[in-house]
């Protein structure tokens, strides 16, 4: 038997892929129409729909509110923009490993940079410094390696 959050995921990407990668949902209709809460909506797509995964979520709130998915052009360079401006002024050493992670399946980094990123972005690298500063130095430490990686791969 499928996983609530299964037959969610499923529901929106064929709706991607009738749309030509954008669809746009209205949160309550989807959970009544689909049998589950709205909550289990907003977990999947948060989850699920993600900029490091191809997707842009856009959402607009009260009661002509929608939520809007796109999926993100294949074109390396353009995802790795979205990824690299995802990023925002701090992250913490595991949400930097989730992207890397992402990146890495998706065959966005090379095992190698993978590795060298990642080591760069460790907590073990960032003792001297306090956590607040270490999240900031680590967000823009990871924008530029980033940057140079997809420099570099032109």
């Amino acid at each position: 038997m499928m996983k609530m959050s299964d037959l969610v995921a499923d529901y929106i990407m064929k709706l991607l892929d009738e749309k030509d990668g954008n669809a746009e949902i209205k949160r309550n209709e989807l959970a009544s129409d689909l049998g589950c809460v709205p909550s289990q909506i907003n977990y999947v797509i948060t989850s699920r729909f993600t900029p490091e995964q191809g997707y842009i979520v856009e959402s607009r709130r009260g009661g002509g509110g929608y939520i809007r998915i796109t999926r993100v052009t294949t074109d390396k360079r353009v995802v790795m923009m979205h990824i690299i401006n995802s990023v925002g002024d701090s992250i913490s050493s595991a949400e930097a490993g989730a992207v890397l992670g992402n990146m890495r399946e998706r065959h966005m980094l090379s095992d190698y940079d993978y590795l060298m990123i990642s080591t760069a972005l460790s907590d073990k690298s960032y003792t001297a410094v306090t956590q607040n500063v270490r999240d900031r130095l680590r967000a823009a430490l990871m924008k530029n390696l980033l940057v140079t990686v997809m420099m570099l791969d032109q």
